[in-house]
C-alpha cells in the first residue's frame, strides 16, 4: 500500500482510505465498457447476473444496474496496481518534501486567496482550519489538478467490478462500494463515464470513495447534488464535515505544534501516548519551537518525535482527526505541515536527520531539464516532481553509481547532474 498502514498508535475505524493504496500514481485510463479493456474474464457474465439481486436489495433499481452492469468492461489493470509495491523508498523527510513541495506552497497560497470567501464559510460552518483543508485538498489532488487527467485516473465502475469480481480478500468491501457508486448513479448524480478516480474508486478534489460521496457528500453550492468534481464547494464541504463526524474534530484547537525540550529532558514522555495540557508540558520544560506562547494552554496534546533525532511535536484530536481521512502518520504530518506553511509558517526548526531542504521550483525544473538532455525524460519541464520524474531520477541516479537509487529528486542529485556528463 501507498500511504497506508504505518505504525501508530491510532488506529481508527474502518475509513475511507483504510483500504486504498493511494489517490495517485495509477497508469493511464481505461475507457468505461471501451475496446482499451482486455477482454472479458471468464465468468465475469455469470457474477454480474448473481450480484444483481444483492444490489437490488440494497435499492439499487433493476433499470440502472441493468444498464450500468450489463455494459460494463472489468478494468482487471487494477489487480496489477493493488499487487505493485512502491518502486522506491521514501525516508519520512523525503515524504514530506515531495508533498511540501515549492510548487504546491506556492499554488496553495493562490488558492487561499482565489476561495477565501469559500474558505472562510466553511470555517464558520464546521469549524475546520481553512489550511488544514487547503493542505488536504493539495495532497490529495493538487489543488484539483489532476482529478481528470488519464494518466493518474481511470472509470470508477470497471474498476470496482473488477475488484468485486476477482479481488477475494476483500471482496465483501469492493462490493459494497460498488454498490455506493451505483447508488450514486441511481440517484441521478452522475453518469458512470464522469465516475473517474484512483484504482481503489477514489474521486474528485479530495478523493471521496462512494460511501463518502453518498453518506457524507455536501450540496454545498445548492445545485441540487453533491459533487466531488467541478468547483471545490462540495469536495471541500463534505470533506470538513468526514473531518468533524468522523475524525471528532474540535472547533478552534491545533492540530499541534513543533517543540523543543531542555538538556537532560526526559525524552521518554515522547511516547505518543500520555495526554497532558499545553501548560503541563511547558512546565516540564517543553517549549514551542518557534518562541511563541501556546495559544490554548489547556488543550489536551501528546509529545511525539518520529524518528529519532528530528523534530518533536505536541498533537492533539485534531491531529487525530486528520489522521482518520488517511491512516498514515506520515500524510497527516505532511499535510497539516503543508497547510502551515500555505498559512506563511515556516518549516521545521529542527531537521530530520540526513534531510535536506526542499528545492525551489526553479531547482526543480533544471533536474528535469538537465535528465532529459541526458535521455531521462521527465513527461515535461514544469518544476512538479511527479511519478515521470521520480522514475527519471532513479533510473539517472542507478546510472551514475549513487546510492541509494530512492527517486528523491534533492539537492545530491542536482549537484550530480551539474557535473560534465
Amino acid at each position: 500500500m501507498n500511504r497506508i498502514g504505518a505504525a501508530s498508535p491510532f488506529v481508527p475505524h474502518l475509513n475511507r482510505r483504510a483500504l486504498l493504496g493511494g489517490a495517485l500514481g495509477v497508469a493511464a485510463s481505461m475507457a468505461f465498457g471501451g475496446g482499451a479493456l482486455a477482454a472479458q474474464p471468464p465468468g465475469f457474465a455469470r457474477w454480474v447476473a448473481g450480484f444483481r439481486d444483492q444490489a437490488l436489495r440494497r435499492g439499487v433499481s433493476d433499470k440502472t444496474y441493468d444498464r450500468v452492469m450489463n455494459a460494463v468492461m472489468p478494468d482487471t489493470g487494477v489487480y496489477e496496481l493493488q499487487r505493485k509495491q512502491p518502486e522506491f523508498t521514501e525516508q519520512m523527510w523525503q515524504y514530506i518534501n515531495r508533498r511540501c513541495s515549492d510548487w504546491r506552497v506556492t499554488v496553495g497560497k493562490q488558492r487561499a486567496k482565489e476561495f477565501a470567501g469559500l474558505l472562510a464559510r466553511l470555517e464558520a460552518d464546521y469549524g475546520v482550519d481553512r489550511f488544514v483543508l487547503l493542505g488536504l485538498w493539495g495532497m490529495e489532488s493538487s489543488f484539483g489538478d489532476v482529478i481528470d487527467n488519464p494518466k493518474y485516473m481511470r472509470p470508477i465502475i470497471p474498476a470496482l467490478a473488477a475488484l468485486a469480481y476477482g479481488e477475494p480478500r476483500r471482496r465483501k468491501y469492493w462490493e459494497t462500494e460498488l454498490i455506493n457508486a451505483l447508488t450514486i448513479i441511481d440517484r441521478g448524480w452522475a453518469q458512470p463515464a464522469a465516475m473517474i478516480g484512483s484504482w481503489a474508486g477514489a474521486m474528485g478534489h479530495t478523493q471521496w470513495m462512494p460511501e463518502v460521496w453518498l453518506h457524507l457528500g455536501v450540496d454545498y453550492d445548492k445545485d441540487g447534488r453533491a459533487n466531488p468534481f467541478g468547483k471545490p464547494d462540495d469536495a471541500l464541504a463534505g470533506t470538513a464535515r468526514y473531518l468533524v463526524e468522523r475524525g471528532k474534530w474540535r472547533r478552534g484547537e491545533a492540530w499541534g505544534c513543533e517543540v523543543k525540550w531542555p538538556a537532560g529532558f526526559n525524552s521518554r514522555l515522547a511516547d505518543n501516548r500520555s495526554f497532558r495540557s499545553y501548560a503541563k508540558w511547558q512546565s516540564l520544560g517543553v517549549k514551542r519551537a518557534d518562541g511563541a506562547a501556546f495559544a490554548r494552554p489547556d488543550d489536551q496534546v501528546k509529545l511525539w518525535m518520529p524518528v529519532g533525532g528530528g523534530p518533536a511535536f505536541l498533537v492533539g484530536q485534531n491531529f487525530r482527526a486528520v489522521y482518520s481521512y488517511n491512516p498514515s502518520i506520515s500524510y497527516t504530518l505532511a499535510l497539516v505541515h503543508l497547510g502551515d506553511l500555505v498559512r506563511g509558517d515556516g518549516g521545521f526548526r529542527q531537521q530530520f536527520p540526513g534531510g535536506e531542504r526542499v528545492l525551489t521550483i526553479d531547482e526543480v525544473k533544471e533536474i528535469q531539464r538537465r535528465l532529459n538532455e541526458r535521455g531521462f525524460k521527465t513527461d515535461g519541464i514544469d518544476g512538479r516532481t511527479g511519478s515521470d520524474t521520480v522514475k527519471a531520477v532513479g533510473a539517472f541516479q542507478k546510472s551514475a553509481g549513487m546510492e541509494p537509487v530512492d527517486g528523491y529528486a534533492g539537492l545530491k542529485v542536482l549537484a550530480r547532474l551539474r557535473q560534465p556528463g
